[in-house]
């Protein structure tokens, strides 16, 4: 023990956890002191072994657990302990719901300053497993070996992995058939410390309600070696493949992609479809990875939206057109704004595919773009904002609570962010209504929120 907390590294004790953090970490409290332990769940008791102290918290790992929570569940993952992908397969199904919610009210209480806000139950899958339609795989030289699969918790280092649990099977199988290819072919693994070997990562992604497959190979080089034989190997065995490209990331960086992208086989885009909407996805697309919550989700915002088919909507940070587009059906108008020309570019095609005319699409930032549209004479009934984890910049939030719109629906990845915004808009004339999380990603932390804001009448 030192002088400044009452434990030291190494100190074996008796817990009790009584919260758990958005990195599903358990807390517990020795005499005021906090510490934070991965893998505790609030109520359990627990033997702990002290592992870093700090002057105001440290951190432990788990031992023993002397008196297991009733949320509790055996991980079925056999990659769960070294893998840093899913935090939270200890946790039942419920129990991960549950949290959720307390999660979102919590962040509105202590950031927001937000009480008695009807936060609704989490809305769940049926089935929380197999449910990405996207597969992201870092490749290495590992030990002497080409290694692919999943980092370590809080490492750099590749668990060497055969399975994902929560990604669909038939992509998972494709890209395993991708590493057996290029590794009996001594195609090299990526090397990040010395910036050599060529390839990087495997990219994979189907379409829920089509089936149709794309895969993605990173690599340092222009040249991709075995680039027909590794063509041959997959579309043979995967007639629903039916996009295979190439991405060059040649830089020194832990960004996934690069900026040149060519397809080396087949079409540019695959299709899926959500709310009888159809999407053109290309490699560099953002697309929603959970399509089934994503129906849930956007079904939801419409809901909030509540349009009769006379209203003028703007939507900020539109992306592809994906939110833009479930509103069009009813709205009179629906105008899109985002950073990204590639995304307004998809958003454009998106709108043609499905012979939606009721929707505009600029490139710019939505605190630019929306004042303009202001001077030219739209006045949105409803705005939706659906910001990246960093929330909505300041000048939108000035911008809505200029704009005055008669609705505010805004979708949230990160409730900490959320919260920050909320305050700020009920600051400026705005009441929340309703607060609905979406569970979009299952055996981790992170909750989704669908929020409906209405102007309070002076």
């Amino acid at each position: 023990m030192s002088e400044s907390t009452p434990v030291a590294k190494n100190d074996q004790l008796e817990v009790t956890f009584t919260d758990l953090t958005q990195d599903g970490s358990g807390v517990a409290k020795v005499d005021g002191y906090t510490l934070f332990i991965p893998g505790g769940l609030p109520g359990e008791k627990a033997k702990v072994q002290v592992i870093k102290t700090k002057k105001g918290y440290g951190f432990g790992r788990l031992l023993e657990i002397t008196q297991p929570s009733d949320r509790r569940a055996e991980p079925p993952c056999p990659y769960y302990d070294q893998c840093g992908g899913c935090a939270i397969q200890h946790i039942s199904a419920e129990g991960q719901l549950a949290y959720k919610r307390e999660i979102v009210r919590n962040a509105l209480e202590r950031i927001g300053g937000l009480s008695d806000i009807p936060v609704e139950p989490t809305l769940g899958m049926a089935e929380p497993w197999s449910y990405r339609n996207k597969i992201q795989v870092p490749v290495a030289t590992q030990n002497g070996k080409f290694a692919f699969g999943f980092y370590k918790k809080r490492s750099h280092e590749i668990v060497d992995m055969e399975h994902c649990m929560i990604t669909d099977p038939l992509i998972d199988d494709i890209v395993q058939t991708a590493h057996r290819v290029a590794e009996e072919n001594g195609l090299t693994p990526y090397d990040e410390l010395k910036h050599r070997g060529i390839l990087r990562h495997v990219m994979a992604r189907v379409g829920k309600q089509t089936g149709e497959v794309m895969v993605v190979f990173v690599t340092r080089t222009e040249e991709l070696p075995f680039r027909k034989l590794l063509i041959k190997a997959l579309t043979e065995q995967y007639p629903q493949i039916k996009s295979i490209a190439q991405n060059v990331n040649s830089k020194r960086t832990n960004a996934i992609f690069g900026d040149k992208t060519k397809t080396i086989w087949g079409r540019d885009v695959i299709y899926d479809q959500i709310g009888g909407i159809t999407f053109a996805i290309s490699a560099r697309s953002f697309f929603q990875v959970n399509p089934t919550q994503t129906e849930v989700l956007y079904g939801k915002a419409l809901e909030y939206a509540a349009l009769t088919g006379e209203e003028t909507v703007i939507d900020a940070y539109c992306g592809i057109g994906t939110i833009s587009l479930f509103l069009a059906k009813q709205a009179k108008h629906v105008y899109g704004v985002e950073i990204v020309p590639e995304a307004i570019e998809d958003a454009k095609k998106n709108a043609e595919l499905n012979k939606i005319t009721n929707a505009s699409f600029e490139v710019g930032k939505s605190e630019d773009v929306i004042p303009n549209w202001r001077d030219q004479g739209i006045e949105p009934n409803v705005i939706v904002v659906d910001p990246p984890r960093k929330g909505c910049d300041a000048a939108l939030i000035d911008t809505m609570i200029t704009m005055q719109p008669e609705r505010i629906v805004y979708v949230s990845c990160n409730p900490s962010t959320l919260a920050r915004d909320l305050k700020l808009l009920t600051a400026g004339g705005y009441g929340v209504k309703k607060v609905q999380p979406v569970d979009m990603f299952p055996q981790t932390m992170h909750v989704e929120c669908v929020v409906l804001m209405s102007r309070v009448e002076k």
